[in-house]
């Protein structure tokens, strides 16, 4: 008779073998599924399932379907359902799982697709703990990493409007499939949704709130809703950053073209001194002074603008170690332009799972935008003072010389 290998541990044996067939097999670009996510969910498991007084053996099969239900990520979100009900019977196969129980944790994994219908209790709880999120203080980071999730994999670039749209669709057709986690849940999701009618509203004036939105926040209306401040100061900090860089991008834009008309301007006025009034220094030597004079500034003005334009040559590379101290501003091309695409994409990762280092990348970019922009219009000051200054010099040489 064959020996069966005991169940001890199967969960620490599973969370090992999930964590690094994640880290090693789906792609750094599924910042929504990524790992955190996975034991999140099976934390709501654990939650959920608890409340419903499920026997041992329930809460393990509900753990086993939570950790493995998304390992399917590893060929991207078509049919990943499947392929993590594949993977788990694979794995829990080669332990000596229970067939019954096996079957069961498939089942769970795969009534999580959506549209979700589950068709029991269990599998009602993986599907409650798997959107969990959306009746959470969590919901606003984990909606922004869906988010940036499909741009980077699906190519699916929405404006402001029409993700609240997009997020305000999925909310509505909704809806928990147990009472504990409705209870648990609900007036969170309610909260997120009248928040997004809200900012709905800010981009279209036109827009209605429902009403059954706005009486629950009436009921509630003593008490601190901490999530909004969090989602106001958010969007107030990205319309931040969003004006300080076009503000920096146009400042440099007029300095350029500044830059531009001063060479022009200069430009010609050295062909015209050297074609017409150069040769006639053999036979009109008055006028040697005030033409060298006038070239001479012209001159000085085009090196004072051409500097101002002259762009800085940096190394165009980082190491890991900076990534890891946040020293590094992935933003600028001078700072990775001579790296490998892996190594640019692994920092750029790194950047975007960590709100702190995006947030501190941007300032530092802003930083050092300010200070090109501060030489940029140091050098133009001066190209215009010397030709301001230098042209009145100039014509008042050219008078006395004629004057004499």
């Amino acid at each position: 008779m064959e020996q069966q290998t005991p169940r001890i541990g199967i969960i620490a044996q599973t969370e090992e073998h999930v964590e690094k067939f994640i880290k090693e097999n789906i792609d750094d670009t599924f910042v929504f599924h990524d790992f955190e996510h996975t034991r999140n969910v099976v934390e709501s498991v654990m939650e959920i399932g608890q409340a419903h007084a499920l026997t041992e053996s329930e809460l393990e099969i509900l753990q086993l379907a939570a950790w493995f239900h998304d390992t399917g990520y590893d060929q991207g979100p078509l049919g990943h359902e499947q392929r993590s009900a594949l993977y788990a019977e694979e794995f829990l196969t080669e332990k000596n799982y229970p067939a019954e129980h096996v079957d069961q944790v498939k089942a769970c994994i795969l009534a999580t697709k959506v549209p979700q219908q589950p068709e029991n209790t269990l599998e009602g709880i993986l599907c409650d703990a798997d959107l969990s999120h959306i009746g959470k203080k969590s919901y606003w980071a984990r909606t922004g990493k869906l988010r940036h999730e499909m741009a980077l994999n699906k190519n699916i670039i929405m404006s402001e409007y029409e993700w609240i749209e997009f997020e305000l669709n999925f909310l509505r057709e909704h809806s928990f499939h147990t009472k504990y986690a409705s209870n648990l849940y609900e007036s969170k999701k309610q909260k997120h949704m009248l928040q997004l009618y809200k900012q709905k509203s800010r981009i279209n004036p036109n827009e209605e709130i429902p009403l059954n939105l706005i009486k629950k926040k009436k009921k509630k209306s003593n008490t601190k809703d901490q999530d909004m401040t969090s989602a106001r100061l958010g969007r107030g900090v990205e319309t931040m950053y969003r004006t300080t860089y076009r503000t920096h991008v146009n400042l440099s834009s007029i300095a350029d073209n500044k830059a531009n008309i001063m060479l022009s301007i200069n430009a010609i006025i050295i062909s015209i001194v050297v074609s017409s009034l150069v040769p006639k220094f053999t036979t009109n030597d008055y006028l040697i002074i005030p033409t060298c004079i006038l070239l001479t500034v012209c001159l000085v003005a085009v090196v004072f603008a051409t500097l101002s334009t002259r762009p800085k040559v940096t190394e165009g590379k980082f190491t890991r170690e900076d990534i890891e101290q946040k020293r590094s501003n992935l933003l600028f091309f001078g700072n990775y332009y001579n790296m490998e695409i892996k190594d640019f994409h692994w920092g750029m990762m790194e950047m975007i799972k960590d709100s702190d280092f995006l947030y501190s990348s941007m300032t530092r970019d802003l930083y050092f935008l300010g200070k090109v922009l501060a030489q940029k219009y140091k050098y133009l000051s001066f190209c215009y003072s010397v030709f301001m200054y230098g042209l009145i010099v100039s014509v008042i040489a050219f008078a006395i010389s004629f004057y004499n």
